[in-house]
């Protein structure tokens, strides 16, 4: 099933929001609200998809590749840890848009793509007054969704902080919210703490399309095998339902297919996150059939020959890592010093790099998420509504006098939240 020429057509001269036009007013790339993202992966059900972590440019064409292949909306984020003002990959909130619409007009990519900023981080308060300066200028800069993050902080300060910066996030845009550090199977998300979260964001006229949870994932590598819970996740996605808030599932990466298969079947979810598989496919690195990397006696990463970078640059990257001390883990923070070597390699090279990635995500798209053919109802969402914002799913269910800041406070102190140990679990 494809879209046709027409109906694309109508949808890029509609669907496009109006940052996107502003920068790309020639454009061919069908970039779109995260909104049209989720509307669509709900309307086919029992599907997500992927949510592609593009920390360098060979993930990005390999993602738009396959999603094309699959006739698949798609997003392609960077989360701030990775590509904000610290950034430690070459992507960033400022330049991802222009290389995602770079590349479907040089493909011919005519699957919508939504550009997410995820893991907005706010740590505490101080991070506000930053983030009112800083959110306007991602989408300047092409941002069509984004995730803000404020889960570090107690309940009624994440609440709170979402209030806030709502202001600076465009009517039209795809925004994700989050309960929980993901930090594996300690300070797991409950239902109560969620359902506080999406009320009182309700309450105020903010349907988030996303909520993110604690449910036993983790980023990076998985080393434990524990993994996301899905009950857990399905009774806390029940809880939501009258909410129409889809979920976001992070920490995909140490996830067995089969367990991401039951995420698709059996909760709400419509977006799922996948950031270290594809970086360690792009450079080469084994990988078990749902991208975690596959470690030595020693806990070393294992390259497979002939794929990915050359075996020559490779080890130039090893030695690198191993002279900064970092372990297997930390090889995310190779991206940026080796983007430009790895640009510099023969066209054969870079073609497979792109090529193993397209591979993967592919596969993902069809096999495990349920994400073929979304592209379609993607485009009717847009043509039925007749513009580039689909609209919220929800409507306001929550009085607001019943959820003042006084209110929000007295509320949260009843929660009992268990937030798990303390520490840095960005990714």
């Amino acid at each position: 099933m494809t879209v046709s020429a027409a109906d694309f057509n109508k949808a890029l001269a509609i669907g496009r929001p109006p940052n996107i036009v502003k920068i790309f007013p020639n454009s061919r790339g069908l970039l779109v609200s995260g909104k049209v993202i989720d509307h669509a992966l709900s309307q086919k059900g029992r599907a997500m998809t992927m949510a592609a972590n593009g920390r360098n440019y060979f993930i990005i064409r390999g993602a738009l590749l396959a999603a094309q292949r699959a006739n698949a909306a798609i997003i392609i984020e960077i989360a701030r840890s990775e590509g904000g003002a610290k950034a430690y990959c070459p992507t960033n909130y400022w330049n991802i848009a222009r290389q995602v619409d770079q590349v479907c007009n040089e493909l011919a990519i005519t699957v919508p793509v939504a550009i997410h900023a995820d893991h907005y981080g706010i740590k505490s308060e101080k991070d506000l007054p930053f983030a009112r300066v800083e959110i306007p200028t991602i989408f300047e800069a092409g941002i069509t969704s984004i995730a803000i993050d404020a889960s570090h902080m107690p309940d009624d300060r994440n609440l709170l902080a979402n209030l806030e910066l709502n202001q600076y996030i465009p009517a039209w845009a795809g925004l994700e919210t989050e309960v929980g550090e993901i930090k594996g199977s300690e300070g797991l998300s409950s239902p109560a703490e969620a359902l506080f979260l999406i009320q009182g964001l309700n309450a105020h006229n903010i349907f988030p399309n996303w909520i993110a949870l604690n449910n036993g994932t983790t980023h990076g590598l998985e080393a434990s095998g524990q993994g996301i819970q899905v009950e857990l996740t399905a009774k806390i996605h029940e809880v939501l339902a009258p909410y129409k808030t889809s979920g976001a599932q992070h920490g995909t990466s140490g996830n067995s297919s089969e367990r991401l298969r039951e995420i698709a079947r059996k909760t709400r979810t419509t977006k799922a996150n996948v950031a270290t598989a594809l970086q360690m496919i792009s450079w080469g690195v084994e990988v078990n059939d749902y991208g975690n990397a596959i470690l030595d006696n020693d806990g070393n990463l294992v390259k497979v020959k002939n794929e990915g970078v050359t075996e020559e640059m490779w080890q130039e990257m090893v030695n690198y890592a191993r002279e900064k001390g970092w372990k297997a883990g930390g090889y995310k923070s190779l991206n940026l010093p080796f983007e430009n070597r790895l640009l510099g390699q023969p066209a054969a090279i870079r073609e497979r790099m792109c090529k193993r990635v397209e591979d993967f995500v592919y596969n993902m798209l069809v096999n495990v998420f349920n994400a073929q053919d979304t592209a379609e109802p993607a485009i009717e969402a847009i043509l039925r509504k007749g513009s580039y914002d689909p609209g919220p799913k929800a409507e306001r269910l929550e009085d607001p006098a019943d959820w003042t800041p006084e209110k929000i406070m007295a509320r949260a102190a009843t929660l009992g939240s268990d937030k798990g140990p303390q520490g840095d679990f960005d990714d």
